[in-house]
């Protein structure tokens, strides 16, 4: 797949938003970036994403071995970590969510968001899981591999439209999202297991078949379920934390899961077939019938 679109073709600013055309770019190439649409949150987002990675830190002599790393007691996921950190563990995914940090939960409900949440998903959408907060450590924190999300939770219909927002300004050298414009075209793919749990193969899909989305605190980049996306290590000396939202169909449920290539394997010879009380999420438009 030969990538020709910029990141300057699949942006827009939030001052000068228009649902519409929002909704077009996202729906054209599977991504969209609005500058600065998170703007109002990220301040207060960071500080509370910053107070629970340091809690978690100190938690870390109490975490769980699991399958997919490490589980400290408030549940924030750690991953091994690179030789030259001095501890065997790193963090990964913190235990932030709507139900933790009020300026987080504020966010998801963004009237913007609802906007273009409805041009693209129609009249009665939700919440897809309690939100989602990413930190990569300083001094060669975690890289994600180019993946889809659709690996992790393919649905029944068109799946979650995410947003991954910057809590702080993100540069490649930091870990900035990469994202393959088109790619949600391609269907679900096949994914192997890397040490940041499911991926593409590196031969198949190189960073340079990405498109990297440098940006400031607070600028916010959809992307659809399908679409493939990932983000370097961080070479900086801070962390770099993000915070992630997702909507979808209110009727739309996951159908096969799964964080590693087994248990997705073993997922998707018997997947599920209609929605459970267990998969409904919060409800930001419309209503549940």
């Amino acid at each position: 797949m030969t990538i020709s679109v910029t990141a300057e073709q699949v942006e827009i600013q939030a001052e000068s938003l228009d649902p519409k055309a929002a909704a077009a770019i996202y729906q054209e190439h599977g991504c969209l970036v609005v500058r600065g649409l998170m703007a109002p949150y990220a301040r207060a987002v960071h500080q509370d994403i910053m107070t629970a990675a340091q809690r978690a830190l100190e938690s870390l002599g109490e975490a769980e071995k699991i399958v997919e790393g490490w589980r400290t007691p408030d549940g924030t996921l750690f991953i091994p970590a690179p030789e030259h950190f001095g501890r065997e563990q790193q963090l990964m995914v913190v235990a932030l969510s709507y139900h933790s940090s009020a300026a987080f939960f504020r966010s998801a409900l963004d009237s913007r968001v609802a906007q273009i949440a409805e041009i693209v998903l129609g009249l009665d959408v939700e919440l897809f899981g309690n939100g989602q907060v990413l930190v990569k450590e300083p001094h060669g924190g975690h890289a994600k591999h180019l993946h889809q999300d659709s690996a992790y939770f393919e649905h029944k219909y068109q799946g979650p439209m995410a947003i991954l927002s910057y809590a702080g300004d993100t540069s490649v050298n930091n870990g900035a999202l990469h994202v393959v414009p088109g790619s949600h075209r391609l269907g679900v793919l096949d994914h192997i297991d890397t040490f940041s749990h499911l991926g593409l193969d590196e031969k198949d899909w190189p960073w340079e078949k990405a498109v990297p989305i440098e940006g400031t605190a607070g600028d916010a980049i959809f992307f659809h379920v399908n679409t493939i996306h990932g983000s370097p290590e961080n070479l900086s000396n801070t962390p770099r934390p993000v915070f992630i939202s997702r909507y979808r169909r209110a009727d739309d449920f996951v159908t096969v899961g799964g964080t590693t290539a087994e248990n997705r394997a073993d997922a998707a010879s018997h997947p599920k077939s209609e929605k459970s009380d267990s998969d409904r999420g919060l409800m930001i438009l419309g209503s549940r019938h």
